[in-house]
């Protein structure tokens, strides 16, 4: 039981947060979608940093000084593939 509250919490409050955005859209201004956009984008990468790249270095803490490069070398290739899965399809 207390997995499955564990799951339906966050899943309720990301549904809702989603369904007040979709219904609400028209009714911000321009400036208001983009510094929410921002504030959505800031917390995504801090959740990234605090919970994957740190634990992901403190894992293979045993390479010394190098402990960042498994991090930031996984970091760079999902830019990499960010970067042409995001691409524009060519317009028949």
């Amino acid at each position: 039981m207390e997995t499955f509250l564990g799951i339906l919490i966050p899943f309720v409050g990301t549904t809702l947060g989603a369904a007040c955005v979709f219904f609400m859209k028209k009714s911000f201004g321009r400036s208001v979608q983009r510094s929410l956009a921002g504030f959505a984008a800031g917390v995504m990468v801090a959740a990234s940093i605090w919970s994957l790249l740190i634990p992901a270095m403190e894992q293979v803490g045993d390479m010394g000084k190098l402990a960042f490069v498994p991090a930031v070398a996984a970091a760079m290739a999902s830019a990499v593939c960010s970067f042409f899965v995001k691409k524009e399809p060519k317009k028949f």
